[in-house]
């Protein structure tokens, strides 16, 4: 989607050439599941972007069999076996999902085949979720005998609502894009072989509007979310004044003006 690309052995590629960056879960022979040393690459790598350029981030799987299927369940022996074990892998996978809820910029999933669990989560902190018609989705820690934090709960239910969470969360049982589209999970459904370009489309769309406006929406949106939290609404408000103070604001009206197509700077 940009140039410049570069990777690491955690199995994250990262390709931040551009006000698109592309951040792909890197492990196909297991379905992209999430080993701890990716959870720690995706928070590392997220947390990097926070203050760049980058007007766009799209997360996506490597292949077309899975978005990610979740943990790497494999390697819970070596490092879920004690309580203590478990703090730090949860804290991790807490710190993943935080940075991907803390960038300022929006975020795409771009969805094929098998979203579940851990991977589930990732796509949920996401703001916009574009799958392909092969996109099954699921939450399986009831057939595994683990804990639902109540973060991920709360993710899940805001997007899909209490009931389809709940069918979820107890059921365990995959549902198909069509379905998911229905409840929120998908903002829609496209064949599997337009998902990459339209996701380039709608990416490269976004990223030719206005940055302040879209991190000033961004904000708007934590705020309704988290309405119990005022913190949010000063935030959101600050950036909506920012906006309105902008170089990009006078760009914005002259272009118009003038029926050309604007060349905002993020100033």
């Amino acid at each position: 989607m940009t140039h410049g690309e570069s990777h690491t052995d955690t199995g994250i590629l990262v390709d931040e050439g551009g006000m698109i960056a592309s951040i792909t879960l890197n492990n196909p022979d297991r379905l992209n599941a999430m080993r701890l040393g990716m959870w720690r690459a995706l928070a590392d790598i997220c947390e990097s972007l926070r203050d760049s350029k980058t007007r766009v981030v799209v997360i996506a799987g490597a292949g077309t069999r899975a978005f990610s299927a979740g943990a790497d369940i494999s390697e819970f022996p070596r490092v879920r076996s004690t309580p203590e074990d478990v703090k730090v892998y949860n804290r991790e996978v807490a710190r993943a999902l935080d940075a991907i809820d803390a960038l300022p910029m929006p975020v795409i999933a771009a969805i094929h085949g098998h979203c579940i669990g851990g991977g589930l989560e990732i796509a949920l902190r996401c703001d916009l979720r574009l799958a392909a018609q092969t996109a099954r989705f699921a939450f399986t820690p009831a057939k595994l005998g683990l804990a639902v934090g109540a973060d991920e709960v709360a993710a899940l239910a805001r997007i899909a609502g209490p009931a389809a969470a709940a069918e979820l969360l107890y059921t365990a049982q995959p549902v198909m894009a069509e379905r998911a589209e229905r409840w929120g999970l998908a903002n829609r459904v496209l064949p599997t072989d337009a998902l990459e370009d339209e996701t380039t489309r709608v990416a490269e769309a976004i990223a030719a509007n206005a940055p302040l406006t879209l991190r000033a929406v961004k904000a708007g949106l934590e705020a309704f979310a988290n309405p119990c939290d005022p913190a949010a609404a000063v935030r959101a408000e600050s950036l909506v004044q920012a906006c309105y103070a902008s170089a990009d604001y006078r760009e914005g009206q002259a272009a118009f003006a003038e029926k050309r197509r604007p060349n905002f700077q993020g100033e």
